[in-house]
């Protein structure tokens, strides 16, 4: 969702042992359409005898007022992490407003550097996951970077055996897929950090922050109205974040990296962090952009990942999925960058249940029902070893931390068509574009010329 236009209010030209990604090289131009789409990829976790199948897919969105807009996602996959070939980790960032691309392609590489280079990452995960999300953070402020309007979110899952640890900061998400039955169900491992949440609202008026939609700035709707329904109705003029006598930077999330000036008004690099201790009964997890969460709720893209036996053919389904919906509600797309991870061959450790949420919001230690511990963590222990400058609220806030239960498709440009005019959002578009696709070993480069 991000800013106003886009990812940013301000309108703007726009411009390892593991794998990372970043493609701003890219662009869209002669009516071709750019996609990147991996390999099938295997690695293993020995100290539990299971394997993680998995695939990326970035796809570059449309604008049609920038054609050489550059792809503002970017993802890491960095495997066997200190050497150690149980720990692995997965990251798609989600870069918004002038320089978002170099903001994205920044975190993705420190945000992994600085955690396989902390000694306690195994030892005190928690701590070191925060750490590392502030260092980054501060490092970028004091970059050549110019992230004053500019900056990230992240979401990032760490394997440690068979444990994920799930670090959100923005509007990206995570969920797990799980067998109940004959059913699998969706359980999100990251809730989206918006003024739609109360606690993140409060948090962010304690900051100063003025909390109004674009309709409300321009003075269409009453600006002491402070209700906005939900995000599923209301995401079309969400609420944002504005300082007191300005008219920016109109954040459409409460946490990021970068965005310095919105840092003044409370959106903050804290991540919240889920702890999920997996079971047999967790097939595959998922992490996207909100490119694909805009209009996909995280149950439809489960059902959409178990349609697929193959990671690849998933995420290139899920994609051309929601390009077509951002085509059918705007003249525009996201970008949108999608991991999809496979869990082969989990055996049961006799370890959790299949029972309960993800609780986001602090809480004292207590035991759940069917689950594992649910830990409340205090993020002030971290702040003093990396800021000794933040602010007090942030000092001062918690996050929580919970142990949960428990052949692709080329997605075509539309360039001038009409959206009802999209063919790859129906079955006919999906079989055309498999027989279009070819796999190859290596990332690949796709250009196609949208049918007429």
């Amino acid at each position: 969702m991000g800013c106003v236009h886009g990812k940013c209010c301000t309108r703007y030209p726009s411009s390892s042992d593991g794998d990372s990604g970043h493609h701003g090289e890219m662009k869209p131009y002669n009516n071709k359409h750019i996609l990147t789409q991996r390999s099938l990829e295997l690695v293993p976790v020995p100290s539990h005898n299971f394997t993680l199948n998995y695939s990326i897919l970035t796809q570059l969105g449309y604008y049609p007022d920038t054609v050489n807009r550059e792809n503002q996602d970017s993802f890491c996959i960095k495997t066997q992490i200190q050497g150690n070939p149980n720990v692995h980790f997965f990251g798609v960032f989600d870069g918004h407003g002038e320089y978002g691309a170099q903001c994205s392609n920044f975190v993705k590489d420190r945000l992994v550097e600085i955690l396989s280079s902390d000694s306690t990452l195994l030892d005190d995960p928690l701590k070191a996951y925060t750490s590392a999300f502030l260092v980054t953070n501060s490092e970028l402020h004091n970059s050549e970077i110019d992230d004053t309007m500019s900056g990230t979110t992240a979401i990032t899952v760490l394997v440690v055996g068979d444990t994920l640890y799930v670090a959100n900061v923005g509007d990206s998400r995570a969920v797990i897929a799980v067998k109940d039955g004959n059913q699998i169900l969706g359980e999100d491992l990251s809730e989206d950090q918006t003024p739609f949440r109360k606690d993140e609202y409060d948090r962010v008026k304690l900051c100063g922050a003025r909390v109004l939609s674009v309709d409300q700035v321009e003075g269409l709707k009453d600006p002491n109205i402070q209700n906005w329904g939900d995000e599923e109705s209301q995401g079309g003029d969400p609420p944002r974040l504005w300082v007191q006598n300005g008219m920016y930077p109109g954040t459409a999330f409460t946490r990021s990296v970068g965005d310095s000036t919105a840092e003044k008004i409370g959106v903050i690099a804290v991540p919240e962090i889920s702890v999920v201790r997996l079971t047999p009964n967790h097939l595959f997890f998922v992490v996207a952009s909100d490119g694909v969460f805009e209009f996909l709720p995280s149950q439809t893209v489960v059902n959409m990942a178990a349609a697929y036996t193959d990671p690849r053919d998933a995420c290139a389904a899920i994609a051309a999925e929601s390009y077509g919906l951002w085509l059918e509600h705007e003249n525009r797309t996201d970008d949108i960058t999608i991991i999809i991870v496979q869990i082969k061959g989990l055996s049961n450790s006799g370890v959790g249940a299949t029972d309960s949420g993800v609780d986001y919001r602090p809480v004292i230690m207590r035991s759940v029902k069917g689950s594992l511990d649910v830990f409340s963590v205090s993020v002030s222990e971290t702040y003093g070893s990396v800021r000794s400058d933040l602010s007090d609220v942030q000092q001062s806030y918690q996050h929580s931390v919970s142990m949960n239960r428990s052949a692709a498709i080329i997605v075509p440009s539309p360039m001038h068509q009409r959206p009802s005019q999209w063919v790859g959002h129906s079955s006919y578009g999906l079989e055309y574009f498999l027989s279009l696709y070819i796999f190859e070993p290596s990332f690949l480069l796709h250009s196609l010329l949208l049918l007429d």
